[in-house]
């Protein structure tokens, strides 16, 4: 929905269906639902995520057709998807192969363009879109030699070029401003705001002004321009507050470079302090555990005194190191609510939300603001409500901090 900070929806990945027909019998059944609650009669946005089985579905004219229509008739429309995820996301081991197939392969850049080729349908007249996506890669699979990580990275920024050149193509034939938005997150090959700022000023910038002067006929200056316009940030709170970074310190450095932020994706990180003795930290590290299941990777990034940040691939290959004494915080990669701060023995990470919000509203960082809470299904069951209700709760505590 249209508010005074930006068009604010929710992700539609909290839902399973890798086909079209599936992910669309789930909207049909929750979305009115949950705008009922939150937007009444006013428009609700929908942040779409569709599989690849579901983007080649939707390629139908007939199907797209019936889509639209739907939209319609539901007071609903979409300006944001999220490409990030190309296979299953649901039920299945899913892992570090969140990223399978990443930015080195072909897979992933048809794919991404056939997601804009439905959004530029979809997007209204005077709306810019975007589309979310994975940080180039996992970077474990790269990480062996250093020729490996360049020769990885090359080529990844080489696509997502040819991604821009696209768009570029797009917006002088429909007039609509669509953007990839790149997705920092623990264990990415782009892990960190800093870490997407010096990839984006030192290699993406360069080879994507000579091969845009090359191919388009543009200068260096429109080259650089349309590759700020469609090559953006989408910033996931729950990404930079798992890595503890300076939320203002970031967003000045993104500003100081001209590089947009494509959309904000509110979402929750789980936390705790690290008590001095054994008992608690016991304790602690078993409600950690709790949140431990076979489907997603729960990175753990834990503090130390001095500063340092020390990462693990996931929660178990934490445990070992709970009682380092040199470690203050744990904080885990867990989407949970946005509108739970006290989660009993841990808390969230939902301070950092209310820290953005109040940059969005200040500055007006972005026009799309985005809930991602996609772990609905395999949350402790404690925390678990109705999806629909929970969905509107969480889109409600936002319009209500702003």
């Amino acid at each position: 929905m249209l508010t005074k900070y930006g068009h604010l929806t929710y992700c539609t990945n909290i839902h399973g269906g890798e086909s079209w027909q599936d992910h669309f019998d789930i909207l049909k059944a929750t979305f009115p639902m949950i705008k009922a609650q939150v937007s009444g009669d006013a428009p609700l946005g929908i942040g779409l995520r569709l599989s690849d089985i579901a983007s080649r579905d939707l390629q139908d004219p007939a199907r797209l057709q019936a889509f639209k229509d739907w939209l319609s008739e539901q007071g609903a429309y979409v300006f944001t998807m999220n490409g990030f995820p190309f296979g299953a996301f649901h039920d299945d081991v899913v892992k570090a192969h969140v990223h399978t197939p990443d930015w080195t392969t072909a897979e992933r850049l048809h794919y991404t363009l056939r997601l804009f080729d439905i959004l530029v349908q979809l997007v209204p007249e005077g709306m810019d879109g975007g589309i979310s996506t994975s940080p180039l890669g996992y970077r474990h699979w790269y990480n062996g030699s250093a020729s490996q990580w360049t020769s990885m990275r090359k080529r990844a920024t080489e696509q997502l070029i040819d991604v821009a050149a696209y768009l570029i193509g797009l917006q002088r034939s429909s007039g609509k401003t669509l953007h990839i938005d790149i997705e920092p997150e623990p264990d990415g090959v782009l892990e960190t705001g800093p870490e997407f700022i010096d990839w984006f000023t030192q290699e993406l910038v360069p080879a994507g002004v000579a091969g845009l002067t090359d191919r388009l006929g543009m200068t260096p200056a429109e080259a650089e321009d349309a590759l700020k316009r469609h090559v953006r940030l989408c910033y996931d709170v729950c990404h930079f507050a798992l890595g503890y970074e300076h939320h203002p310190a970031v967003i000045e450095e993104l500003n100081r470079h001209g590089i947009k932020i494509g959309k904000f994706q509110i979402s929750a990180a789980v936390k705790a302090q690290l008590p001095v003795d054994q008992a608690g930290r016991l304790a602690v590290g078993e409600a950690f555990m709790a949140f431990d299941e076979p489907t997603y990777l729960h990175q753990v990034l834990a503090k130390h005194r001095n500063g340092d940040v020390r990462r693990f691939k996931d929660l178990p290959e934490a445990q070992d190191a709970l009682y380092d004494r040199d470690a203050v915080e744990w904080r885990s990669h867990f989407h949970v609510p946005v509108f739970l701060e006290d989660l009993g023995m841990l808390k969230s990470t939902q301070s950092d939300i209310i820290e953005v919000l109040r940059l969005q509203r200040d500055r007006r960082l972005t026009a799309h603001l985005e809930v991602e809470t996609y772990t609905w299904g395999v949350l402790p069951r404690d925390l678990q409500l109705p999806i629909a209700d929970s969905i509107s709760r969480e889109l409600l505590w936002v319009l209500n901090e702003f």
